[in-house]
């Protein structure tokens, strides 16, 4: 079963375990504590809730469940964008804790809890979240400046071939047409680099 409480606070929470006193304890104190929540009694449940185009900020997430554990819905969170998780466990065991690393969790919580240790635990996984979507940000701008680099040398190359220009000349007859069209010049490049590939399928 799926209940939620308005996200008053911009951090929302997905409290995800099979024992209703326990998530019923959570929500309450988590509610009280500031936080947006929202809980499921199972990993089936709380896949039902993300599959409705639901994200929460950080879930936390019961070890161990009936049906599917909570290391399946780990591996699924890891799948759905990326979203952050720590788990819960009545078990203390390094075994235990490696398994819930390797899936990416943020934080490792033993019951029975304590809530006024569970919230630094809670904002230290947080923010060790924030720091990761950082990364993989600054990962994807990257990335995608050395597609556009790429792509501007090819184009580069083939201006320089189909009209006998030096690499200067090439790049500066590119830069005059992309600032003719109002384009950038990746838009540019990419337009000539895809007209090359259809001249080519023909040609073949």
């Amino acid at each position: 079963m799926m209940t939620s409480a308005p996200f008053a606070s911009d951090k929302k929470l997905l409290i995800v375990d099979d024992d209703r006193l326990v998530l019923a304890m959570l929500a309450s104190g988590l509610s009280a504590a500031g936080y947006g929540t929202a809980t499921a009694e199972s990993a089936e449940d709380a896949e039902a809730w993300l599959a409705g185009g639901e994200r929460p900020d950080l879930a936390i997430v019961d070890m161990r469940m009936p049906g599917h554990d909570g290391l399946h819905l780990a591996r699924r969170l890891h799948e759905l964008d990326h979203i952050p998780f720590m788990m819960l466990s009545a078990y203390n065991d390094t075994q235990t804790v490696a398994q819930a690393s390797r899936y990416g969790a943020l934080g490792y919580a033993v019951k029975p809890l304590d809530l006024p240790q569970l919230i630094p635990a809670i904002e230290t996984a947080l923010a060790r979240a924030n720091e990761l979507q950082s990364l993989r940000t600054t990962r994807q701008q990257l990335q995608a400046a050395l597609d556009a680099e790429r792509g501007i040398s090819i184009a580069i190359g083939i201006t320089m071939m189909q009209y006998r220009l030096a690499r200067k000349e090439a790049f500066e007859m590119l830069r005059r047409a992309a600032r003719k069209r109002r384009c950038k010049l990746a838009e540019l490049a990419t337009e000539i680099i895809q007209a090359g590939e259809v001249l080519n399928s023909h040609v073949k």
